[in-house]
């Protein structure tokens, strides 16, 4: 099999990205950025974002989770804690995090460090989620090799009847984790490919450090 793909292209001119734009912290520009692409987009899932974490066999592994919430401290997602991604975390905490909003020709890259957010912090988003999620949450032992879908079908069925009628607790193995970034980095589509990057790199006194970097 072979495609050629070398004649697909896209000029981007929309928008610049410029120092003198650039407030001192760089959650104020995401949170510009994010309100932009809601009110651009409404079809497209602006809380998807991709997360890079090094698994235990060394391999960098990419896959997309959705953000949940993001304040000063950083960018909180959920999910099950045993998971492939789950264990990475836990044997090394140093993740990336991209977000991807085509329609504004636009990226954002955080590298951060994970960790689990609080007990009462994941019980209460686990409250706000439709049964259905809650449920799965408990039907699936996430990442694990399963002998047919029936298996899976027949483990929710159980954990149906389990909690019919009854308030469906949140799994102990099934949480947040925050995502605490140490750079972060904005990325506008230019024509010409010239694309203006700007890098927010945080230092030992916590400011910020703004950086131009060549495209």
């Amino acid at each position: 099999m072979s495609n050629d793909l070398s004649n697909h292209r896209k000029t981007y001119k929309k928008q610049e990205l410029l120092e003198k734009n650039c407030p001192e912290n760089p959650m104020e520009l995401f949170q510009q950025w994010f309100y932009e692409i809601e009110e651009n987009n409404s079809n497209q899932e602006s809380n998807a974002m991709t997360i890079s974490t090094v698994g235990l066999d060394g391999f960098p592994k990419n896959r997309v989770v959705l953000l949940k919430k993001f304040s000063w401290e950083g960018f909180i997602f959920y999910t099950n804690y045993n998971s492939e991604k789950g264990k990475a975390i836990t044997e090394n905490p140093n993740v990336c995090l991209s977000f991807f909003w085509h329609s504004l020709e636009r990226q954002i890259i955080i590298k951060g460090k994970a960790e689990k957010i609080a007990e009462n912090l994941s019980d209460g988003y686990f409250e706000s989620r439709p049964d259905g999620s809650k449920l799965g949450a408990w039907a699936s032992n996430q990442s694990e090799i399963v002998a047919s879908k029936e298996v899976l079908d027949s483990s929710l069925a159980s954990f149906e009847k389990k909690y019919q009628h009854k308030e469906i607790p949140r799994p102990k193995h099934w949480g947040g984790y925050i995502v605490k970034p140490i750079s972060v980095e904005f990325w506008q589509g230019r024509p010409n490919r010239m694309h203006d990057r700007i890098r927010y790199k945080l230092q030992e006194n916590f400011e910020w450090k703004i950086e131009r970097l060549a495209p």
